[in-house]
């Protein structure tokens, strides 16, 4: 179905008073306050939808916040965060239960602090012991040091919780790996998050939900020295599939068929190369049952972004029918391909106009 042009849709005030009105929580006074403040900045921007005003996407959403019963989590790459063509801002528009996390390469290291989300009808708290230096607030900057003696404390002080300890390098690469579930051999082998996969009391475990906690080092700006800091904090709760083409991935009858009730789907947002950089540096994701599309659907973003296959989707196109493959088809879903379409045919028009101007 062809998206329809408002006649509102190109007057930037209109169209900043109306996302307020409809996006926003706050009074009216303070909303008007603000999108005055973004209209005079140099190319007025929505608040809602992040597009430039005479481009908002948000009075395209018929049904705005869909209520889907299957939450959304998604790991965004942080240099897509801004591309004008990242088509999550529709997913963050039209349905109720998504969380995006931003997620950053690895230059210098990171850790992965795993805990379980329940053992025993106990919920384990994601609070460590003041002091650490993993307590603190959510992007707090603590000096670098020493991984080994880290693990060790923390080890100590929650030496009766079952935790999974990681640390990686650049590209994934696992420097260090220690749970109670990593199976004991006689031979030393390179530390995989697979080794966890044929535990059955991991397993069964995992299945339970998780938390995640990964810390990134980068450099003190003019200095050479390290900092780390958290980047994010996420709960996997029970029910979690990875939409992802692995090799370990199958279709939903396959998922069907393992009896896995999908709660809780994880979308890796990126290019496809940033995506698989993504996967790589986040080895908890192995963790975790993956579900491919088995579809011959063409991408509406072929025409304006590179897809390295016919049959790869963004990342709004693969929620849709990832949440339709798994029984959620509110009414308004299909909607959101309409906003991608008319958004991809905004960004055709503004290729047109460009190369217009530039000819005369």
């Amino acid at each position: 179905m062809a998206w329809m042009r408002l006649p509102t849709r190109n007057n930037p005030v209109f169209c900043s008073i109306f996302n307020h009105l409809h996006f926003q929580k706050s009074n009216s006074p303070k909303t008007l306050t603000m999108a005055v403040a973004d209209s005079s900045s140099k190319r007025p921007t929505c608040p809602s939808c992040s597009k430039p005003t005479r481009l908002c996407l948000c009075s395209r959403i018929q049904n705005p916040l869909l209520d889907n019963k299957v939450s959304v989590t998604i790991l965004q790459h942080s240099k897509e965060k801004k591309h004008p063509l990242n088509s999550v801002r529709i997913a963050k528009l039209g349905l109720r239960n998504v969380n995006v996390v931003t997620v950053s390469d690895v230059n210098f290291g990171a850790r992965f602090v795993i805990r379980l989300l329940e053992s025993d009808g106990i919920l384990y708290s994601n609070q460590t012991q003041k002091g650490s230096n993993l307590g603190g607030t959510k992007g707090e900057v603590h000096p670098a040091h020493d991984s080994n003696s880290t693990f060790a404390a923390e080890r100590h002080l929650s030496a009766e919780e079952p935790f999974i300890f990681a640390t990686i390098g650049k590209h994934g690469v696992i420097n260090d790996l220690e749970s109670k579930w990593k199976p004991q051999t006689e031979a030393p082998e390179m530390p995989n998050f697979d080794q966890f996969l044929g535990s059955q009391m991991a397993a069964d475990a995992l299945a339970k939900g998780f938390i995640v906690k990964k810390l990134q080092k980068q450099k003190l700006k003019e200095s050479i020295n390290l900092e780390e800091y958290e980047e994010f904090e996420l709960v996997v709760p029970p029910g979690s599939v990875l939409l992802f083409p692995s090799d370990t991935a199958v279709g939903i009858d396959d998922l069907q068929a393992m009896n896995i009730g999908v709660k809780n789907l994880i979308v890796l947002d990126g290019t496809w190369a940033k995506a698989k950089r993504v996967y790589k540096e986040n080895p908890w994701l192995r963790l975790l049952p993956h579900l491919k599309l088995v579809m011959d659907t063409l991408s509406l973003f072929r025409e304006v972004r590179r897809q390295p296959k016919a049959a790869c989707l963004s990342s709004i196109e693969s929620i849709v029918y990832a949440l339709k493959a798994v029984g959620e088809n509110p009414e308004g879903l299909d909607n959101l391909l309409d906003v991608l379409d008319s958004m991809v045919g905004d960004q055709r028009r503004c290729k047109d106009e460009r190369l217009l101007q530039h000819d005369h």
